[in-house]
């Protein structure tokens, strides 16, 4: 079976208060669906129209369990707390 992956890069982060909110809701989230932190932060080198902020790469066992965890009430609620603090590109993709 496949793994999936969340990538999120970060485009800017206005408010980090809320960024530190949503990393201590969204930790216990990733944590329960099985997703496995293997890129948070740290150096970041950007070549063509990238951008070197924040980047953060989640593995799951299955495409469906990062999917299903994405869409459980745990992370749903670190979302919120979220909001607008950031601007970035979250996806959900499947690995090889």
């Amino acid at each position: 079976m496949a793994k999936g992956y969340w990538v999120s890069v970060y485009r800017s982060i206005s408010d980090p208060d809320k960024l530190a909110a949503y990393n201590e809701l969204a930790r216990p989230a990733v944590a329960a669906g099985g997703g496995r932190v293997f890129v948070r932060g740290g150096r970041v080198v950007a070549h063509d129209d990238g951008i070197a902020e924040r980047v953060v790469l989640i593995e799951f066992d299955s495409f469906e369990q990062a999917v299903a965890t994405h869409a459980s009430e745990a992370y749903q609620q670190a979302l919120l707390a979220l909001s607008d603090g950031v601007e970035r590109d979250f996806r959900i993709t499947e690995g090889l």
